[in-house]
């Protein structure tokens, strides 16, 4: 019955108690399974967080796109101002969902990170520390009633081992009882055996019961000892269990935005400003700016060709053409006269009103009726020529074309007209955008603020400059809309 003891030879494992022999291992790997939990728990966490950021992002993108749709879009009015209030309840959340996430990971992940580390200590030869120490405590509380219970198993094989040698005895005696052939020698070997053999049967009986009983007096401590060393684990599964309950709960208030006093104002905003919504407001201004509401530049009686239609806006184009027609600058004179530019003056006008030009030339009359020279001709369209074009609104018949305008550069007899700008181009000037501009017709520019273009000429009366952007595309822009690159 001496010999060194090893838990794992000759013990058959009868049940799935903790209290068979080597059962305490599940407990012990309790302790390994809580290090293997901190790291899930960190990674359930650490992906949680990931998807909240890029949930923030979609939120951001679908607002920036959804936004520039609806602003751009047919949509008009307090309808459109509701629906870009989703964009805006969007750009908010993902804020929050930005800062969820950075909780996640700066406050919970790195709680559990730093508790499994204070927890959990590594070996030089691996595993932890505190999982040896459980299983040498449990060892070294199994290890006395274990052998007591290995010397329980040998008394009980020997004891069954001798009743079955008893059996045996008993029944060969009794088979020669009943052979005529058999001596009384052999016999009587036969009554021997089954003495001894019922001897064998008392002492492995006899040796059986005593282990037993010393395995029942051991078995008090050892159920203490293992208590103790199992209570050890428990404690230490309680702090982890506990601790994961404390974490959880700061997940939870983390992902709870509804608790977020910010975030119930984000939808209390949102349903405000749907509310506003009005249709009939919509209506109302679609009807003034867009329907029957607008005003118009109804058709009126004009004394001639060149009566200023005052009721009428012009545009940027004709407004620039009207202004270059009536601009006399370097003007040629014949013989000894020379004559000083005339500057064009502007036509004053009251509302609703005509006022007719005052000219003793016509324009439009045959050079062949009249004896003057050239000479006398350019004089007299000097003293007659005036800038009533400048704030007049042209018939919508008026056409650019050259053959209708009385200050074309070549007259009847295809002299050159005396009112041509002898200007030579000015000098182009590089300039920089100081905001965005979008071209409202198909003559101007469209730049963004910081955009280089070059500038081909000055600055008109309306404030519009022609230029030409790297692309060489040649227009008109807003003079004040940039400025001279230094």
């Amino acid at each position: 019955m001496s010999g060194s003891y090893d838990d794992s030879v000759g013990v058959e494992v009868s049940s799935d108690s903790f209290w068979e022999v080597g059962n305490y291992k599940r407990t012990v790997k309790r302790i390994d399974d809580g290090h293997r939990l901190c790291n899930d728990l960190m990674n359930c966490i650490h992906e949680r967080a990931r998807i909240e950021k890029v949930y923030a992002q979609q939120l951001t993108e679908w607002a920036k796109r959804w936004k520039q749709l609806v602003e751009k879009g047919p949509q008009y009015g307090t309808v459109e101002r509701a629906w870009c209030a989703f964009m805006s309840e969007a750009e908010k959340v993902s804020e929050l969902h930005l800062e969820v996430k950075g909780s996640l990971m700066n406050e919970d992940f790195e709680k559990i990170k730093n508790w499994q580390k204070e927890a959990f200590h590594k070996q030089m030869m691996g595993g932890f520390k505190e999982t040896k120490e459980a299983e040498d405590g449990f060892r070294k509380a199994q290890k006395p009633w274990a052998k007591k219970l290995k010397e329980v198993e040998a008394a009980k094989k020997a004891y069954h081992a001798a009743c079955k040698e008893e059996k045996l005895a008993i029944s060969r005696e009794t088979n020669s009882k009943a052979d005529p052939a058999l001596n009384p020698e052999q016999l009587k070997k036969l009554q021997d055996k089954v003495e001894r053999s019922k001897q064998d049967v008392l002492k492995t009986k006899e040796k059986y019961e005593k282990s037993l009983k010393e395995l029942d007096n051991a078995t008090p401590q050892y159920m203490e000892n293992m208590e103790q060393v199992f209570e050890q684990c428990q404690q230490f599964e309680e702090k982890r269990l506990r601790f994961f309950r404390e974490v959880l709960l700061e997940v939870q208030k983390h992902l709870d935005l509804s608790n977020v006093a910010s975030y119930k104002n984000i939808y209390r905003e949102l349903e405000q400003n749907i509310k506003t919504a009005d249709a009939v407001e919509d209506l109302r201004w679609f009807r003034a700016n867009q329907g029957p509401g607008m005003s118009m530049n109804w058709p009126q009686f004009e004394d001639d060709e060149w009566s200023a239609d005052l009721n009428r806006t012009l545009s940027r184009r004709e407004k620039k053409k009207a202004s270059d027609g009536v601009t006399l600058t370097g003007i040629n004179q014949t013989g000894d006269q020379v004559s000083q530019p005339n500057k064009h003056s502007s036509l004053s006008v009251q509302s609703n009103t005509v006022q007719s030009v005052q000219s003793s030339y016509n324009p439009f009359e045959d050079e062949e009726d009249t004896g003057s020279t050239v000479s006398e001709k350019e004089d007299n369209k000097i003293k007659n020529v005036s800038s009533y074009e400048k704030n007049q609104s042209y018939p919508t018949d008026w056409s650019d074309e050259e053959s209708n305008n009385p200050f074309s550069s070549t007259d009847a007899n295809g002299d050159t007209n005396p009112f041509d700008e002898d200007t030579s181009p000015a000098m182009e000037v590089r300039v920089r955008a100081l905001y965005d501009y979008e071209g409202q017709e198909q003559d101007e520019l469209s730049f963004k603020a910081g955009d280089e273009l070059t500038k081909m000429e000055n600055e008109d009366e309306q404030g519009w400059c022609k230029g030409r952007l790297d692309n060489g595309q040649v227009g008109l822009y807003p003079a004040n809309y940039v400025e001279p690159i230094q």
